[in-house]
């Protein structure tokens, strides 16, 4: 979220320092830092495993809004979204449930968020017959039997995903993950940290491989999700490989989100369709658009459809997570937050990837989602490097020192993903271990194993 004024927002782009200024604008100091956890999970009917449809999850939210306890958002009629005093539930195009806790100061806070969210939507939809899985794409239900979400924007982003690769609507109705968000005190802190994150997408598509099926049936990868992306726009996702290279600086993330074209601007609250011409924010900035001229609130939008592994919007938005059961929803929280929020960690957690080059890392990329921990990382494999950065992480987080009411630190949160880096098993590879392809049987081992439940 932008820390800008409205009106500031509002004013027209005068030149490319107004879009560096509005991702300096982002630093916070030390002491105000928190994390945010936006976490997807898939809705599916409880009894045959088939994705809700928007009937189905329409009932959820309106049951949820007749509580009264949230501000509706609604687009034609249509129940789009909830925002209630400490979180949002908000719908993706596949009808994909996404909670975003508050930005808080420590994980203790944010999964007392998560477990108010849990109890909230089980509560309602386990009477709707509806059950809510912590699994990267839809296990059943084949793309062309989802319905796209009655959201105008996705009438525009659809179809021009079409053009820009072969899984861009997988991507939109299919899958679900998770985003991390961090702070970052100044320019030269946010582009290192942000150059760690890019480093350590393979890894956390290893350790968080959780999408081993598709359309009924395994799909050949431990993380479907990570090769749907890889197959969606090779403009706006996937690794900025200039910011792994030294040098780099915010002016990179500019000029690289400058030539991304764009999906679409707002006037008089209606959606302008940029996708036939692929016009770019560079020749958006230059030329205009039919005499509208580009402001900083147009900035802030084009930032947001870009989905590189990891973002600035301007705080740094990590995406590499597959959705994950409950008990390790924030795990990949705490590993970054124990890497990026100390010094020493993050640091040491560098030092392990100086002496990779680019073709390394790219290739470490490339088949972390097909290999899991035993994807080559340089001249180890990620199951090596998981125990490293775990360590440090650990360590980070230690001496962060935020502690529970019960006196535990965020530590705990590294359990579940501590056992599968030592093991080298993934959540995926246990997952196609029990799987029989009796849909039954697998509806109730996946419900068993990924489903969110009252705890």
């Amino acid at each position: 979220m932008s820390t800008l004024a409205k009106t500031e927002l509002n004013a027209p782009i005068t030149g490319r320092q107004d879009l560096l200024e509005y991702l300096l604008a982002g630093a916070r100091p030390r002491p105000d830092w928190g994390v945010g956890v936006e976490s997807e999970k898939l809705v599916v009917d409880a009894v045959t495993g088939e994705a809700a449809d928007h009937v189905q999850i329409g009932r959820l939210l309106e049951t949820l809004a007749a509580t009264g306890d949230w501000r509706e958002i609604r687009e034609d009629g249509y129940l789009m979204a909830l925002f209630g005093k400490h979180s949002s539930i908000t719908l993706e195009p596949g009808g994909q449930l996404e909670h975003s806790g508050r930005f808080c100061p420590d994980l203790h806070c944010s999964a007392g968020d998560l477990q108010e969210h849990i109890h909230t939507i089980l509560q309602t939809g386990e009477s709707l017959g509806l059950a809510f899985l912590g699994l990267g794409v839809q296990p059943f239900t084949p793309l062309e039997k989802i319905d796209w979400l009655p959201k105008k924007r996705y009438g525009i982003m659809g179809p021009y995903m079409m053009r820009t690769g072969d899984m861009g609507q997988r991507m939109m109705k299919q899958s679900a993950g998770l985003q991390v968000n961090f702070d970052f005190a100044d320019e030269t802190d946010g582009v290192e940290k942000l150059r760690l994150c890019f480093a350590l997408s393979p890894l956390l598509y290893a350790l968080f491989a959780n999408s081993p099926f598709m359309d009924g049936k395994p799909s050949g990868f431990l993380s479907s999700r990570g090769e749907i992306w890889a197959r969606t726009d090779a403009d706006r996702c996937g690794l900025i490989t200039e910011l792994l290279k030294d040098g780099a600086s915010f002016t990179t993330y500019v000029e690289y989100a400058l030539d991304v074209p764009m999906y679409f601007i707002i006037r008089d609250g209606g959606l302008i369709d940029l996708t036939r011409d692929r016009l770019t924010f560079r020749r958006y900035m230059s030329e205009g658009f039919e005499g509208i001229e580009p402001t900083l609130t147009d900035w802030d939008l084009h930032l947001s459809t870009l989905f590189p592994e990891a973002r600035l919007r301007p705080q740094i938005e990590v995406r590499s997570a597959d959705a994950l059961p409950p008990n390790l929803t924030l795990a990949m929280a705490a590993l970054l937050k124990g890497v990026l929020y100390d010094a020493e960690a993050m640091s040491a957690t560098w030092d392990l990837f100086r002496d990779m080059d680019l073709d390394e890392h790219l290739l470490s990329y490339r088949q972390s989602w097909r290999k899991g921990l035993q994807a080559p990382s340089g001249k180890r494999t990620l199951q090596d490097l998981a125990l490293q950065v775990l360590d440090l992480s650990a360590s980070g987080l230690k001496r962060q020192a935020a502690v529970s009411q019960h006196g535990l630190d965020e530590t705990i949160f590294l359990d579940g993903v501590n056992e599968i880096a030592h093991s080298g098993i993934t959540l995926a590879e246990k997952l196609l271990s029990l799987w029989t392809g009796d849909r039954k049987k697998d509806l109730a081992m996946l419900r068993d194993h990924c489903g969110f439940r009252i705890n």
